[in-house]
């Protein structure tokens, strides 16, 4: 019988690669670690990748695995899932490897200037109603420009047709420098084996026949950030784990 919620939530406070600093947290207790990941947790100066909505924190364990010479961090606010990925790597002793739970409305609390060289968002929840709560948005690009290096990659995976263009119509409006796009990545034959790491969700969705799309973009440090003024159509499908989008047409 698997651990339930509890129990996963009592290994991930023992967890020594595990941080945990929701709201309520954060509010009240300094981050040490804030600009100083390399030098007091990691021990080195390699650069750091942060899955940003890690879910079971299949790419930061991945990724992880393939990278040795490189430092990965899954941030997520679902302890109960993060458990998944946190629990593979301490059994796997992977030094490169931490998970951070807290609100990624607040990630700029964690880390400080040039800190990150990449993030990674997969298949993150496409905040169709309300755009200062999609993870490509104005509101969090200016968060990553606070700790991401100069011109700074950043990578999206989804399976959302909203999601796609409207980070498609984002970089575009902003000049950002897009290096790759497929709007069907496992039909486009440039699947490489960092790409072809596949979240559990990510599975259920290709078995329902749902392409898979891809974008990876540099971030300027320079410029004003500005929204993109086009209306999107919104997802006509529910995806797994996503409330229900019936009746909605095109976006606000």
């Amino acid at each position: 019988m698997g651990k339930n919620k509890l129990e996963k939530f009592a290994d991930m406070a023992r967890y020594p690669h595990v941080f945990e600093y929701p709201y309520s947290a954060a509010d009240n207790i300094p981050f040490d670690l804030r600009g100083r990941w390399g030098e007091t947790f990691f021990r080195n100066d390699r650069p750091i990748v942060l899955e940003l909505g890690c879910g079971r924190g299949e790419y930061t364990v991945g990724l992880g695995r393939m990278f040795p010479e490189k430092n990965f961090i899954g941030v997520d606010i679902k302890g109960a899932r993060m458990w998944t990925g946190a629990t593979e790597a301490l059994r796997e002793g992977m030094a490169n490897v931490a998970f951070l739970r807290t609100n990624i409305e607040i990630i700029e609390r964690f880390f400080g200037p040039d800190e990150v060289s990449e993030i990674w968002l997969t298949f993150s929840d496409p905040q169709m109603k309300k755009a200062t709560k999609r993870l490509t948005s104005t509101h969090f690009m200016r968060r990553y420009r606070g700790f991401l290096r100069p011109d700074g990659l950043i990578h999206l995976k989804t399976d959302s047709p909203f999601m796609f263009a409207y980070t498609r119509l984002m970089a575009e409006a902003n000049r950002l420098p897009v290096e790759f796009v497929t709007d069907d990545l496992y039909h486009s034959g440039l699947v490489d084996d960092i790409l072809g790491i596949k979240t559990y969700y990510e599975q259920q969705w290709l078995d329902r026949g749902l392409p898979i799309k891809y974008i990876r973009f540099r971030l300027p440090r320079e410029g004003e950030l500005v929204e993109p003024d086009v209306e999107i159509e919104l997802d006509s499908y529910r995806s797994y784990g996503r409330s229900k989008r019936s009746g909605l047409q095109t976006s606000k």
